[in-house]
């Protein structure tokens, strides 16, 4: 393969990593491994170098090329790596001129500031490699500084595709075949404060459903409760096609340490949220980020972490150990250590799965429709529950059956 591109992190990078690699195609490169990194933990950046590692020893004659989150914040420490032949950095990754320069010719490291961007193009995708379902930026860069977070670093200020082209490019996808789109971004909820107007994100999911009929699912990936709009939660409400999944950064489960976080919102404000929209919506399911071991969290703060879990009524939790990034505040605050973060994200991702496999039981008997995935045999429900199926569907259709079980990794159709 003359061009591969390994994907980390988020479903954003998803959606530009299939930019990047048609931009490198049409530009003929050869031989050449494109890393499109994520730098939300120091994790992230490892598994990176490793990959980085381990594809020159399988491809000792490839070139190597790092973009992405990390490759913009940590530049130095691909830099430094005898493997990488070039570094680039979020502002030119998805621009073809890039792609299409001889790197040789170039310098190794090609970072921009990204305070000064007030602007983001969609990038017209009409398909993408290896998915049933596809993936729409319409918001880039973060305005909010948590103080855990390197993102807003890496991504720069808040910016918003226009409702036109997002519409646009949703309807070239439902044309194409794809029967559900996921809304990505980095900050999703702050979409359209920087568009004339200022509309909010209900607004552009209810022009898309309006406008878009033969679109049979679209779905919201990670959102900030605090920020969500009424037009969105009437959407919830009345609109079928719009997926009963939320996926909450919620990042902490105790008062004390979400105003250290530096976070918009309390507990009593991510349960208020979770009821009201159970309430509009009674079959929603929710998923959330939890960060463990952020600096100063007691026991008592972790505690209270874990009964938020159940108070919220969460099926999903991803869940990160504290991880400092250099230049973010949390990593001058008091550190907890790295084994107090691992143990206690153990024991944060055990009370997932415990809600999980609870969930999972709940399913039982129900009749559920599932986009059918890649090999025919599995695929994930309204709610993006993942679903054996009992016999090889059409790949990209919507089935609709009956969960006669589960094997606690996914359920299990008639």
């Amino acid at each position: 393969m003359s061009v591969e591109v390994v994907t980390f992190g988020c479903r954003l990078n998803i959606t530009e990593s299939e930019t990047i690699r048609r931009h490198a195609e049409a530009a003929k490169l050869e031989n050449t491994v494109i890393i499109n990194s994520c730098a939300v933990t120091g994790e992230a950046v490892r598994q990176a170098r490793q990959q980085i590692r381990r594809m020159k020893r399988e491809r000792p004659e490839a070139r190597i090329v790092v973009t992405g989150c990390a490759a913009q914040t940590e530049s130095e420490t691909f830099a430094a790596m005898p493997e990488v032949a070039a570094i680039i950095g979020n502002a030119r990754k998805l621009d073809a001129a890039t792609w299409a320069a001889p790197f040789g010719s170039l310098e190794k490291v090609q970072i921009d500031d990204l305070d000064s961007i007030r602007e983001t193009s969609l990038h017209l995708v009409d398909g993408f490699e290896g998915h049933t379902r596809a993936f729409v930026q319409i918001q880039n860069g973060c305005d909010h500084r948590c103080t855990f977070c390197i993102i807003p670093y890496g991504r720069g200020p808040s910016r918003s595709v226009g409702a036109g082209e997002v519409i646009s490019q949703i309807r070239t996808l439902a044309e194409r075949g794809y029967r559900e789109v996921v809304l990505t971004g980095v900050d999703l909820t702050s979409w359209g404060n920087d568009l004339p107007g200022a509309p909010k994100l209900g607004a552009l999911v209810r022009q898309i459903l309006k406008r878009i009929p033969e679109l049979p699912r679209l779905r919201i990936s990670s959102i900030d409760s605090i920020e969500v709009d009424e037009d969105l939660m009437r959407a919830l409400a009345e609109e079928q096609r719009l997926m009963p999944h939320l996926h909450l950064s919620l990042q902490a489960g105790d008062d004390l340490i979400l105003k250290r976080m530096k976070r918009r919102h309390l507990t009593c404000d991510a349960i208020r949220f979770t009821e009201e929209a159970r309430r509009l919506r009674p079959d929603i399911v929710f998923g959330a980020d939890f960060i463990a071991g952020f600096p100063t969290e007691t026991e008592e703060h972790f505690a209270n972490t874990l009964r938020h879990a159940e108070d919220c009524g969460l099926a999903f939790l991803h869940v990160f150990p504290f991880s400092p990034r250099k230049g973010t505040p949390a990593a001058r605050m008091p550190q907890l250590g790295r084994e107090i973060a691992r143990e206690r994200a153990a024991r944060l991702r055990a009370k997932g799965g415990e809600l999980l496999r609870r969930h999972f039981e709940n399913e039982i008997g129900k009749s559920r429709r599932v986009l059918v995935e890649q090999s025919g045999l599995e695929g994930r429900s309204e709610h993006f529950l993942p679903v054996k199926l009992a016999r090889a569907l059409t790949r990209g259709t919507i089935a609709e059956v009956r969960i006669a079980a589960h094997d606690e990794r996914g359920l299990l159709a008639a």
